[in-house]
């Protein structure tokens, strides 16, 4: 048979590979779901031990939610370590085939150690002057902080000696840093412009997730089945609050788990001021979203839970769009857990191709804007004042615009490494959203340059 005038479908390229597997996320999410479900049914499990716990109820405080971020981190470094084999990946920069003499690497260890106190003192002077930290919800985690501070500095020493002894240039920003402070040559000032980004960003947004992680944990406990089922209103908003206990949880793991060994290191921190601007313009004590500041949406609106009284009375349409609203909260929570280890703001810590990654370069972003026009529907206000409702969908149209912008400074970024260049191409060609948003706004493919791709 003649096939000459017949098409041929074109083999669909692969997509390239991951920085991180599948698997380091879904252990992350089982620890966490498991010490939920020890937390919430506590004195159920005592019981059955014949065991006599001193509080009541279920295990719904601080150190309770503390320990749900240890369950979530342990079986990610676990599976990062024995099944990924992360600690052997080129991009750790560590030789475990070699280690070099503790007295060959000594000095450079104290110069890092010297760089690397210093920085934490910075940050602790940042805490100190900063008034917003004094006040809830920071002031627990500046009680953990201060609480912990000794043990970080005490086991720093054998952590940073050990560490040097196997990466193969151990003169990292922290050893620039001491350098610098010593008055001594050979340090660099890029090396220090990147040592001062990447730790402003852990100082920044450690203190943010730890502080947060109480109040989202806590309630979500310590809410009665009777309650979470009593409507589809609570039933979804119980579900949500439940999708931001994982998004919190796995990305404060992120935060603090940033290290060579699991290869989860910060690569580089975001160079740019405007992508500093974009993203800190959305946390607190910067955030322009809330109160009295110039993109607060909710003025004489229904709040975050304006579905659930715009749509009330007709149940039908409630569960439908409760449904929507846990779904695309689903989809942000994914969206961190497919990070693994490695979540973290305005850094590059390896490119994510899988999960909701395969959809959209931003599935976190879009997931979350929507779930906010859904949520709040700003264009309805409970002043039935037609300049509310355009104010506040003007305003939700520039949050949106905001993280526009957010995503646009990230790829900016990111696209100094070859690797995020063909995965872009990747997704301008084969994204399930991405190419078709591109296809209807005629945007030309990003140019792939070249990197391992997985079938």
């Amino acid at each position: 048979m003649d096939m000459s005038n017949h098409p041929v479908n074109p083999v669909r390229p692969p997509r390239p590979k991951s920085a991180v597997s599948s698997g380091v996320g879904v252990a992350g999410l089982i620890g966490l779901l498991s010490w939920m479900m020890i937390a919430r049914y506590a004195q159920d499990i005592a019981t059955v031990f014949g065991v006599t716990l001193p509080n009541s109820g279920p295990l719904d405080g601080p150190n309770s939610a503390l320990m749900n971020v240890v369950w979530c981190g342990v079986p990610m470094v676990l599976w990062s370590i024995f099944v990924d084999k992360v600690h052997r990946n080129p991009s750790t920069g560590l030789d475990w085939s070699s280690p070099k003499p503790i007295a060959e690497t000594l000095e450079t260890s104290i110069t890092k150690l010297a760089g690397l106190w210093v920085t934490w003192f910075a940050i602790a002077a940042v805490y100190f002057i900063g008034r917003w930290y004094l006040f809830p919800p920071y002031d627990f985690a500046m009680g953990l902080f201060t609480k912990w501070a000794p043990v970080l500095f005490a086991l720093s020493i054998p952590y940073v000696i050990w560490v040097d002894r196997y990466l193969i240039d151990p003169r990292d920003g922290s050893w620039h840093f001491g350098q610098f402070l010593m008055g001594q040559k050979g340090w660099d000032k890029d090396e220090l412009a990147h040592h001062a980004r990447a730790w402003t960003v852990k100082g920044f947004f450690i203190a943010f997730m730890v502080s947060i992680v109480p109040g989202g944990f806590g309630e979500v406990i310590r809410t009665p089945v009777e309650a979470i089922v009593a409507s589809p209103v609570a039933l979804a908003k119980w579900l949500i609050s439940f999708m931001f206990v994982i998004d919190v949880c796995f990305a404060t793991v992120g935060y603090v788990l940033t290290m060579k060994p699991l290869d989860a290191h910060i690569r580089t921190a975001n160079p740019y001021l405007a992508g500093w601007v974009a993203a800190l313009m959305c946390y607190p004590p910067f955030v322009m979203m809330g109160g009295d500041k110039p993109l607060n949406y909710h003025v004489n609106s229904a709040g975050e839970d304006g579905w659930a009284m715009w749509l009330g009375g007709n149940d039908a349409i409630l569960w439908g769009w409760g449904a929507m609203l846990v779904v695309l909260t689903a989809i942000y929570a994914w969206a961190t857990v497919a990070f693994g280890l490695r979540f973290s703001n305005l850094t590059h810590r390896g490119i994510l191709t899988h999960g909701p990654y395969a959809w959209t370069k931003h599935p976190a972003y879009v997931a979350k804007n929507t779930y906010w026009w859904l949520a709040t529907m700003p264009f309805l206000a409970v002043t039935h004042d037609w300049k509310d409702m355009v104010r506040n969908t003007v305003l939700m149209a520039l949050v949106s615009g905001v993280y526009f912008w957010r995503a646009k400074t990230e790829e900016k970024h990111l696209m100094a490494d070859p690797a995020y260049q063909d995965y872009a191409a990747w997704m301008d060609e084969q994204g399930v959203i991405t190419s078709r948003l591109n296809r209807i706004l005629g945007k030309t493919p990003t140019k792939k340059v070249s990197a391992e791709l997985v079938e």
